[in-house]
């Protein structure tokens, strides 16, 4: 089926769910075509044409496990919604040695369509995305917008860890620049936010293999998963008296500790955090904050692509309608 709509493009993968389906209901009510594309699908199920010169043309055609094939033309995307880019999944069938110079060519060809969407109205445009991504530079600009920031330290020299200790008196958690797991769901290969120990001093000699942050400790009295779009707030709280016995990072505490509550931010922080989206040049970020027991808000992180899907599910809040009138204004 040729689709003659204008169409919303949802870049994501086919582990996605809920959220990638909130938003495609959303842009039809809207009167256009969502149209689902799983990365992790290409080359082996999703085909891609682009020829350039005198007859120019890019398309991609689909079969979305249905009867009949979908296709879209590059020239009928009016808006692009950035959720997920997945690398490809190779047949077994094709020799090891060759699987990861495949993947890496679908992964630079499909790159190269996004270039023929460059018309088309974002959210978000990869290359702030990618600026964005930057936790150091998050941090730099939420202190010069006014927001607190904890004491942050990034080495991989064990005695400075040793001096940072001393300095945030033993209250020191340890976290990476960047995921190594995709899943906020449980891989064995997530690296939560944890406290360090004394003792953990001791295999400071390992920083020379991986540098790591670490950062003071900051006592909590809720954490706030705060979903910004297009000027729009939608804050979840955790109670952290629930489960920062048992885990620093609420990501791994036990669901029934995770009960998200609404919650309304000071007028203060909301322009701040206007103020840090507007020099990122970004429509959606999911931030997360702690509120101390003084009523200090703290900034950890923003995640541009970050994940919102439990506050529309548990507090009935409207952020998928809200990404689809952010891409269909």
């Amino acid at each position: 089926m040729h689709l003659s709509r204008d169409v919303v493009l949802l870049i994501t993968h086919s582990g996605d769910f809920f959220t990638i389906d909130r938003v495609a209901q959303a842009v039809s009510k809207r009167g256009a075509q969502p149209f689902r594309l799983d990365t992790d699908k290409f080359p082996l199920q999703v085909k891609l044409k682009q020829q350039l010169g005198n007859k120019s043309s890019h398309r991609l055609e689909y079969d979305r496990a249905s009867s009949h094939l979908h296709s879209i033309d590059s020239d009928q995307v009016v808006a692009v919604w950035m959720r997920r880019i997945f690398a490809p999944q190779m047949n077994t069938e094709l020799l090891p040695q060759f699987q990861a110079a495949c993947a890496r060519e679908s992964l630079a060809t499909l790159n190269g369509f996004w270039d023929s969407l460059r018309k088309a109205r974002w959210v978000d445009n990869l290359q702030q995305i990618a600026v964005a991504e930057n936790k150091l530079h998050q941090l730099r600009v939420a202190s010069e917008v006014g927001l607190i920031i904890p004491q942050t330290l990034v080495t991989n020299n064990a005695e400075s860890v040793g001096e940072f200790f001393s300095e945030v008196k033993g209250k020191m958690v340890t976290k990476l620049l960047t995921p190594i797991s995709m899943s906020m769901k449980g891989s064995p290969f997530f690296f939560y936010t944890s406290a360090v120990k004394e003792e953990d001093l001791l295999d400071g000699e390992t920083l020379r293999y991986c540098p790591m942050v670490f950062q003071e400790e900051i006592p909590k009295q809720w954490e706030l998963r705060v979903v910004f779009v297009n000027g729009n707030f939608f804050v979840g709280a955790l109670d952290a008296s629930v489960y920062n016995t048992s885990t620093l990072d609420w990501r791994c505490a036990k669901n029934e500790a995770c009960v998200w509550q609404p919650y309304e931010l000071p007028i203060g922080i909301k322009l701040a955090i206007k103020d840090f989206m507007a020099r990122f040049g970004l429509l959606f970020g999911a931030f997360d904050f702690i509120v101390t027991p003084a009523e200090e808000y703290v900034f950890l992180e923003v995640n541009p692509v970050g994940e919102w899907g439990m506050l529309e599910r548990d507090l009935d809040y409207p952020i998928s309608e809200a990404i689809a009138s952010a891409l269909l204004p």
